[in-house]
């Protein structure tokens, strides 16, 4: 994503989002607690337009995605989403699948990773919102349920198709998209869907600690790191490594490298400045 601004204004309220910002750390949080935290169009939109200006403002180090109530997200608005695109052409459809596209998009190409705190259902829509975080870190209640057969829809949605084979593999991607069977959070951890399995109610706590450690890192680094993550997944090796080295030969100008080295010898914790 770009950082430069436009001569837009950054956005101090979003109707659809909570959103909280301290040292560093972006706190999303879906909050429609008596829907849980069904999707809206608005709530599309403004999660694909609030992660590129966080993104341009460059303030931001970790983002993590939170759900209000009882559940993290139970996917798009039955009466508000599929009621409406039951009376939409083509164009529209196109024009809003697109959107939910771009959000996925957003959350992998942010250049500050993503914590999803994962409690309750995570189901359809809100699945692939966490399945595009960089981490999961979830309660021993959590549900993943990948929902869109079950409406008559491809499994493929918002990139699942793409993002879950790279995850958990493609015997198990197939099997949770086209059964859309939920999955719990033990087989979750199981088979790799849950990066940190946290005690019960401790998701949004254990989510916020790894924010924490991951703002107080080499911002730089890690947002390098989280780009050639993405980017490489579909290109040769020869390409991969010298895409590796180039990123590598440019870091190694930065001030964080050189903090390190310091730090180091002066038997010190090295102090990152994300540069």
């Amino acid at each position: 994503m770009s950082p430069f601004p436009s001569s837009a204004s950054p956005t101090e309220n979003w109707r659809h989002l909570r959103v909280t910002t301290q040292d560093g750390v972006a706190t999303v949080t879906l909050a429609r607690p008596e829907k849980l935290n069904a999707l809206t169009f608005g709530a599309y939109a403004d999660l694909r337009d609030l992660l590129a200006e966080l993104a341009r403002e460059r303030s931001v180090r970790a983002l993590v995605l939170a759900g209000e109530g009882r559940g993290f997200c139970s996917g798009g608005d039955v009466d508000e989403i599929i009621g409406a695109t039951l009376a939409m052409d083509t164009a529209q459809l196109l024009d809003f699948n697109r959107m939910t596209g771009q959000v996925v998009r957003a959350l992998r190409e942010c250049p500050f990773p993503v914590i999803a705190a994962v409690h309750g259902v995570a189901a359809g829509a809100g699945a692939v919102l966490a399945l595009a975080a960089d981490f999961r870190v979830a309660d021993p209640s959590a549900k993943f349920a990948f929902l869109f057969t079950r409406v008559g829809l491809s499994g493929g949605d918002m990139g699942a198709a793409y993002l879950l084979p790279r995850v958990v593999g493609l015997g198990h991607a197939t099997r949770l998209l086209m059964l859309g069977d939920p999955v719990r959070a033990p087989e979750a951890e199981r088979i790799g869907l849950i990066s940190e399995l946290a005690e019960e109610g401790g998701a949004d706590e254990r989510a916020a600690a790894l924010a924490r450690r991951l703002a107080d890192g080499p911002a730089l680094a890690l947002a390098q790191t989280k780009a050639l993550l993405t980017a490489e997944l579909d290109m040769p090796m020869a390409a991969a490594v010298e895409m590796d080295a180039a990123t590598q030969a440019l870091l190694m100008h930065g001030e964080d490298y050189a903090e390190f080295h310091a730090a180091f010898t002066e038997k010190r914790p090295p102090r990152w400045q994300g540069r």
